[in-house]
């Protein structure tokens, strides 16, 4: 089957608490990759369906979103995109989805972010990649980070997890973060402790004048980096990287230790 662009799903069920329209009340879910390291198991589903703990990581996703009390998401899609969007109105509950289709076109994160943009609005809002998944620690990080998100000194604020204490993870980290949670990007062949743990709060205007087509959000947190405005949230847990079917025994094995 082939949706309408930019389509609403079904709406939550009755009772689901709205937050303040001063906070975050958008989601952009980024769901439109084609996870190739993660074949064969994308070969027939979109990694966003691929299963942890029993639960596709775009639920646990979206479990997230919903929360932290954020009433709506965008999710994009491209890649095995009718299951996906089958998926997805077949979810109960909240938040309010929307769909971007990019069934014509991959547009990398950046790309997708500003495709979306009409639909986001021109307030901040969170965006979380659709296969990001983390243990929490004392407090839900989504609402660390809405709580520490200051639009007067930051255009973005990304979710940092420890690049030595993440589990499948093995690469040399992306920032160096100061005292005051400036970051700086990890310089050439040089190791930073810190990884983007694949959600941040980001100011629409970060996208004027980005070219249309793909691009990496990475364009945008340079700009904001340039600009002194780049800030980063240690993650209170333990981020997993789910990126290759033999993760996925190492990410359920860490979740089921936790709730020993």
């Amino acid at each position: 089957m082939t949706a309408a662009p930019d389509t609403l799903l079904d709406a939550p069920a009755a009772g689901t608490v709205r937050i303040d329209t001063a906070r975050i009340t958008t989601a952009m879910v980024l769901a439109a990759g084609l996870g190739t390291r993660m074949r064969p198991l994308t070969d027939t589903r979109p990694k966003p369906l691929v299963e942890v703990e029993g639960r596709a990581l775009v639920d646990h996703v979206l479990d997230r979103v919903a929360a932290a009390g954020i009433p709506r998401a965008i999710v994009n899609l491209h890649h095995h995109a009718d299951l996906l969007e089958a998926h997805l109105k077949a979810r109960a509950g909240a938040p309010d989805i929307l769909l971007s289709d990019e069934r014509g076109v991959l547009l990398e994160t950046g790309g997708g972010v500003r495709k979306a943009l009409p639909l986001i609005g021109e307030t901040p809002f969170l965006v979380i990649n659709s296969d990001t998944i983390w243990i929490e620690g004392a407090r839900p990080n989504l609402m660390r980070l809405m709580e520490q998100f200051d639009p007067e000194r930051m255009d973005a604020l990304l979710l940092l997890a420890s690049a030595a204490h993440s589990i499948g993870y093995d690469g040399m980290g992306d920032f160096q973060m100061d005292k005051l949670g400036h970051l700086e990007r990890r310089g050439e062949r040089t190791i930073a402790p810190f990884v983007y743990a694949g959600a941040a709060i980001l100011k629409p205007a970060l996208f004027d004048g980005t070219p249309e087509g793909a691009f990496s959000l990475n364009r945008v947190f340079d700009r904001a980096g340039a600009a002194e405005r780049l800030y980063g949230l240690r993650l209170d847990g333990i981020w997993m990287h789910v990126g290759t079917p033999d993760a996925i025994a190492l990410a359920e094995d860490a979740i089921e230790r936790s709730s020993d």
